[in-house]
């Protein structure tokens, strides 16, 4: 089949702004479904436009293929302001693709990460065209899932995102003539290449990279929290969930930096609409491959050969021809979640979030105890602690733990997936609390939590918890990790201070997969700092985002009969 290419057609909002798109169809008479994605990263680049998915075969099977660029971005005009616009925009596409010569009226959209967001933000507005969305790893709320969570900057992401990924085509609008913009786009590359050293800049409203260059300006609105509350809605769908009316398949990674939000996007939409599937695989931000990191999880991992069966391509097509073309399809039919689980490296299928056979399980923290084959220097067990003494370390907020692989997307050297622990583990900063070796499997599957109770001496600080699978051979792969900001209780800033006091605090590890092997050891790591995933607590009061003076803290762990820290494991029997 030969496939026609339209470049930059025009498409008008509804208030006079044009937006271009590129349109791909089969060279042939006839009406066909389109297939949609919008996206801020130039459509004219395949790896971004195109990414994981091969549109040419989306056309062989019949569809029309748009991409746009959104507002505001390469060849679309209008004023860039993150999702601002995409709600009325996306509504606006949707019917514009609707009516156009060779369309058969029927809309899906497709994407991740950002454009995962702009098919969700339309989906809210229900358009009378949209039929179908494939979300895959992507967010719930811009300013909690990619900016500024629970008082925690997520400082590494965001900045990489607003130099590398915004910051050069806004660099192309405003810069007057070929040389000027070669010049600034030379100090941009300076800027990126040192980023790892920027990160550790303070205060962030003041970042020197995105003022000199004289863009991003969004970016200090977004770290300062300075968003309006129009803004803020037009940000997030965690209170449109029921305005969604239409099936969506999520896709997610266990090492996504979006894999708490896509949970949630498929669980509460399930909750309220039908026709909701969920894929999650070993996978990183926009990598689908059999390896990650420093493990590999065997070719059927991959997003080209999922369990041997298919890639994600003719995952999209059975997906779009049941909904789209209502043809006879296994898709409509299948477990409405399939995951993959580390560990056996085996995909299963599902029929619920969490695992309805799940058995919760505390494994609680002591103090060192009668050695083992795997390394660490406390215990972790079922049975509870009882009268032992506590754990102090001292956080030096000058010299952060550093990030060591998990669910991050920032720029770095191998910053993303399972990587060997034992470097981090050997840190004064770092409280390791480790199992004795399995004599049998132990599954793992769902959302992970830790109950700590701490004591620091600091008017404001961090705790952070990491559960990690240890070989036999002493290799420590990280699973999943989390944090809490100690004046944050439900989301909210609180009054006053922590300091001194002895308090319950709940660290959300979020979700994974895994089965520990006979041999293996559970182990988790407790600390104060993930840097440059989260920014570092100043143990001050105030934030890396308005300050630069930092105090060092004394951190106490305890567990004991009325403290009883632990990890809550969501066992699979």
């Amino acid at each position: 089949m030969e496939i026609l290419l339209e470049k930059n057609v025009p498409c008008p909002m509804r208030d006079g702004t044009v937006l271009y798109s590129d349109i791909y169809r089969p060279d042939m008479e006839g009406e066909f479904p389109v297939l949609l994605t919008r996206l801020p990263y130039n459509k004219d680049l395949p790896m971004f436009s195109h990414r994981y998915l091969d549109t040419n075969r989306l056309v062989q099977n019949g569809y029309m293929v748009i991409i746009q660029d959104v507002r505001g971005r390469f060849a679309s005009e209008g004023e860039f302001y993150p999702f601002f616009h995409e709600a009325e925009d996306g509504y606006d596409t949707v019917e514009w693709a609707a009516k156009l010569p060779f369309s058969s009226g029927k809309v899906g959209m497709f994407g991740l990460s950002y454009y995962g967001f702009t098919q969700l933000l339309a989906a809210v507005e229900r358009p009378p065209h949209l039929h179908a969305i494939v979300p895959a790893m992507t967010l719930s709320d811009w300013q909690t899932d990619a900016v500024n969570d629970q008082g925690k900057c997520l400082v590494g992401s965001s900045e990489t995102w607003a130099l590398e990924s915004i910051a050069p085509d806004q660099i192309k609008r405003k810069s007057r003539n070929k040389e000027e913009y070669t010049s600034m786009m030379l100090k941009m590359a300076g800027y990126y290449n040192n980023i790892e050293e920027w990160y550790s800049y303070k205060p962030i409203e003041k970042w020197p990279p995105l003022k000199d260059l004289g863009v991003a300006g969004f970016f200090y609105d977004f770290i300062t929290n300075q968003l309006s509350e129009e803004a803020q809605q037009r940000m997030s769908i965690i209170h449109k969930y029921d305005h969604v009316d239409i099936p969506a398949y999520h896709i997610a990674g266990w090492y996504d930096n979006f894999l708490q939000a896509t949970i949630r996007n498929y669980t509460q939409l399930d909750n309220k609409t039908k026709g909701q599937r969920l894929l999650i695989g070993p996978w990183g931000h926009g990598v689908f491959g059999s390896t990650l990191g420093e493990r590999s999880f065997g070719l059927h991992a991959s997003g080209d050969w999922i369990d041997y069966q298919e890639d994600l391509t003719s995952l999209h097509i059975r997906w779009f021809d049941a909904i789209l073309k209502e043809k006879t399809s296994s898709v409509m039919e299948e477990a409405p979640i399939k995951l993959f689980v580390m560990g056996t490296n085996v995909w299963r299928n599902e029929y619920e979030w969490p695992l309805a056979r799940t058995n919760y399980t505390p494994y609680y923290f002591h103090s060192e105890g009668q050695a083992n084959t795997c390394y660490g220097n406390g215990r972790l067990s079922v049975e509870k602690a009882g009268s032992e003494p506590h754990d102090t370390f001292v956080y030096d907020p000058s010299n952060p733990v550093p990030t060591n692989g998990g669910s991050t997307l920032f720029a770095g050297i191998n910053t993303m997936g399972p990587r060997d622990q034992r470097e981090i583990e050997a840190r004064e900063d770092v409280l390791v609390y480790t199992s004795e070796p399995l004599t049998e499997p132990l599954e793992v599957t769902g959302p992970v939590k830790v109950k700590l109770w701490a004591k620091t001496d600091a008017i404001d600080t961090d705790f952070t918890a990491k559960l990690v699978d240890v070989m036999p051979d002493g290799k420590a792969f990280n699973l999943t990790d989390g944090i809490v900001r100690t004046t944050y209780q439900d989301g909210v800033k609180q009054e006053g201070s922590t300091k001194d006091t002895i308090n319950e605090y709940e660290i959300d590890l979020w979700a994974t997969s895994n089965v520990f092997l006979p041999g293996h050891c559970i182990r988790v790591e407790i600390s104060s700092s993930n840097f440059p995933r989260y920014d570092t607590n100043l143990n001050t009061g105030k934030t890396m985002v308005t300050s630069k003076e930092i105090k060092e803290a004394k951190q106490t762990i305890l567990h004991q009969n009325e403290y009883p820290s632990h990890i809550l494991l969501p066992i699979i029997e």
